[in-house]
């Protein structure tokens, strides 16, 4: 029993710990949101979208309030989105998505675990040329026929649609998301979770001993409190 009280132990630590990261991005998120366009979600489009984030993240009511609430507050920290890109070992592009509120804090721990790993920080756009930017919303299948969907939505910037384990994905282009976001609310759907995601539009085959290595350096930079998404073109 012992060691699988452990395993299990270490499983849940995990979880909270992956849990807590996700609510303190989210928290950010919605200090930058009410900040941009105000408190009231019903006319601020940007918060709407981060608090059904939240909700979709199962983040307790109370501290999606909290965070509204401070966000009001003139002595809460200003967030800085700051995107970062460079090369890990064996050529690997690899963007790293940071909200901040020091960006010389956030630029020297990211180049710090770039150089640990034997990669290097490069300069804005000198990969993220290899990824295409999408807005993803994802929502419940309920009684949608998928065929049917894809043709209404076609119109409103549609470029993939997709289905899995009973919730609907659907893909636009970067700026084509408020639209897509007015058209599923028009239409009644009740949006789980919308936002932006990378997707190389090439794959590097890397060994077993490189695909670890590459690993090592998304998880530290993934440790980090500032960094929101990290993302690569490794197979």
């Amino acid at each position: 029993m012992g060691r699988a009280f452990e395993f299990r132990k270490e499983r849940k630590f995990k979880r909270w710990a992956k849990m807590s990261k996700v609510f303190t991005k989210l928290g950010k998120e919605i200090v930058m949101a009410v900040k941009a366009g105000g408190p009231d979600p019903d006319s601020n489009a940007k918060l709407r979208t981060v608090i059904q984030n939240a909700k979709g993240a199962q983040m307790p009511k109370d501290r999606i309030e909290a965070a509204i609430k401070r966000a009001t507050n003139k002595d809460e920290k200003d967030y800085e989105e700051v995107v970062y890109e460079g090369y890990g070992p064996h050529g690997i592009a690899v963007i790293v998505e940071t909200s901040t509120d020091n960006t010389n804090r956030t630029v020297a721990n990211v180049r710090s675990y770039f150089t640990k790993y034997g990669g290097s920080l490069g300069t804005s756009g000198s990969v993220s040329f290899m990824f295409d930017h999408k807005a993803v919303f994802r929502f419940a299948k309920d009684d949608w026929d998928m065929e049917e969907l894809e043709l209404e939505l076609i119109d409103y910037g549609l470029t993939d649609i997709d289905e899995n384990e009973g919730e609907i994905f659907v893909y636009t282009e970067f700026g084509d998301f408020g639209t897509m976001q007015k058209a599923l609310e028009e239409k009644g759907i009740e949006v789980i979770s919308a936002d932006f995601q990378r997707f190389p539009t090439t794959l590097v085959e890397l060994t077993e001993e490189q695909e670890e290595i590459i690993n090592k350096l998304i998880d530290k930079l993934e440790e980090d409190d500032d960094v929101n998404n990290v993302y690569t073109n490794m197979a």
